[in-house]
């Protein structure tokens, strides 16, 4: 069977296949490929600074070769070092024999080349595997987490902003336990997501990921045998906490621009990625519950839904415009938190030293941020659409008088009237009240005229409180 987006077994690799390119450059096996030409460049870049007599010093050309290696690296290239892996199975040690071709077979200058024909032997040069997995998934996620999550997300939080300011004065019937509650705007409660949102992409964005590069169980074995005299736990650092190359300008010392990880067995604990994927599992908790909620909001005929042209609502029912972007995105949320959790569970776990149970769970990182990837524009898109719907709005609030108990009964006990509240639920709970029922008992009570004259001004939609107020607090002030 021939290869295609028809019969990919997921649909992020099917369906869905147009709308992640930029998270499959970072998140696939290409991507992890890369990466891990990336480490193993670094590693070498800072054991030629390392004072190793053995290992020439790379001249301005050779280090500017070697960096191209991940700079350029291209699918031909990813494609040739699975063509090794066929012989070796085993993936790093391909990567490392592609990396060694790659220097063996250059056509540079004759001492650039000579330096680097001279250091092939010290491609992957005491380390272990997982020295050089670990700094790329990190590598990875922070580029995922960075360069493809947060513009999403960046626009889901602009589209609330947007409405937070448009309907930020247009009052709203609240729904307590789905049922007529106290009048909010509908910018009020946009930005209560807004905030929410906010705050937790502040926190994603915060989390630092660590790696680390000290050998088969974490000790720097082999690297204090060769020579003693490095201070390699410096130079691990250094590699790993030092700048990346930036608009093909090149630091003296490249790194990988991580966080050091000072304690680990073979394997990085993970720690940081488990973070990442609470932090992220969270946000997308507070996304499904806006989705639920602009749900529930069209059905209310709160919004109306822009048509887009040749869209078909329904196989039998064409009068049907469904809110297909936000069901899309709740159900994609669902599966990207049931990947994130259990990622987050498993991987900071390990048997003894190591264990290899983490390995194919780590595959799927890419498959997580894909199903975020997708939910985040489906929501942006269904955000997009809706038009809001004021006439059904004031309808619902011209028909909720009985809203207005609560500050009747309020005032009441400001007063001093006894039995306040019980009198209030005596004349409202459970019946269908009217803006002359409530007169005539406001006109009853034994309470300063200013107060009275207060009561008889109210009405559903202007008893929204700081509503509007608070909506446009929350687009200036920082919520974290």
């Amino acid at each position: 069977m021939n290869t295609s987006t028809i019969n990919a077994l997921s649909p992020l690799d099917g369906r869905y296949a147009s709308k992640l390119e930029g998270l499959r450059f970072e998140l696939s096996e290409f991507g992890y490929m890369r990466r891990r030409v990336q480490v193993e460049v670094t590693w070498l870049l800072a054991l030629s600074q390392a004072g190793l007599h053995e290992l020439p010093t790379f001249d301005e050309e050779a280090r500017r070769y070697l960096l191209s290696l991940f700079l350029k690296f291209s699918m031909e290239d990813a494609l040739a070092i699975k063509d090794i892996e066929k012989t070796t199975n085993h993936d790093v040690k391909a990567v490392e024999y592609w990396i060694k071709a790659q220097l063996s077979h250059n056509t540079l200058s004759a001492s650039a080349q000579q330096s680097l024909l001279e250091s092939v032997e010290w491609v992957h040069f005491s380390l272990t595997s997982e020295d050089i997995n670990n700094c790329s998934h990190a590598l990875m996620l922070q580029a995922g987490r960075d360069e493809v999550l947060k513009p999403a997300l960046l626009r889901v939080t602009a589209l609330l902003r947007e409405m937070v300011n448009n309907f930020a004065h247009v009052p709203m019937l609240s729904r307590t336990h789905g049922q007529t509650a106290s009048p909010t705007t509908v910018g009020k409660e946009m930005a209560n997501v807004l905030v929410r949102l906010e705050r937790a992409l502040e926190r994603l964005g915060r989390i630092e990921l660590r790696a680390k590069m000290n050998g088969a169980v974490g000790n720097y074995n082999a690297q204090v045998v060769a020579y003693p005299e490095v201070d390699w736990q410096q130079l691990a650092q250094q590699v790993i906490e030092g700048p990346v190359v930036v608009e093909g300008l090149v630091p003296e010392r490249v790194g990988l621009g991580l966080h050091f990880q000072a304690y680990s067995t073979q394997i990085e604990p993970h720690d940081t990625m488990a973070e990442v994927f609470d932090a992220l599992a969270h946000l997308n908790v507070i996304l499904i519950d806006c989705c639920r909620d602009m749900w529930g909001y069209i059905s209310l005929g709160y919004f109306k839904q822009r048509l887009k042209e040749g869209e078909i609502g329904s196989s039998t029912m064409p009068h049907k415009v469904n809110p297909i972007d936000f069901e899309n995105a709740e159900g994609n949320l669902g599966l990207a938190n049931a990947l994130l959790r259990h990622m987050s569970d498993k991987l900071p776990i390990s048997r003894f030293q190591r264990d290899l149970s983490d390995s194919t769970v780590i595959r799927n990182v890419g498959v997580a941020l894909g199903h975020a990837m997708l939910a985040y524009q489906s929501l942006a898109a269904g955000l997009q659409k809706l038009e809001i719907n004021e006439e059904r709005l004031a309808e619902d609030l011209g028909a909720a008088w009985e809203v207005l108990a609560e500050p009747i009964q309020t005032v009441m006990r400001r007063y001093g009237l006894s039995g306040a509240y019980e009198q209030l639920k005596e004349h409202t709970r459970g019946k269908k009240v009217t803006q002359e029922d409530l007169h005539e008992l406001i006109a009853q009570l034994a309470i300063p005229q200013n107060a009275k004259d207060r009561l008889l001004a109210l009405s559903p939609e202007r008893y929204i409180g700081l509503a509007e107020q608070l909506a446009l607090q929350a687009l200036v002030t920082p919520q974290h």
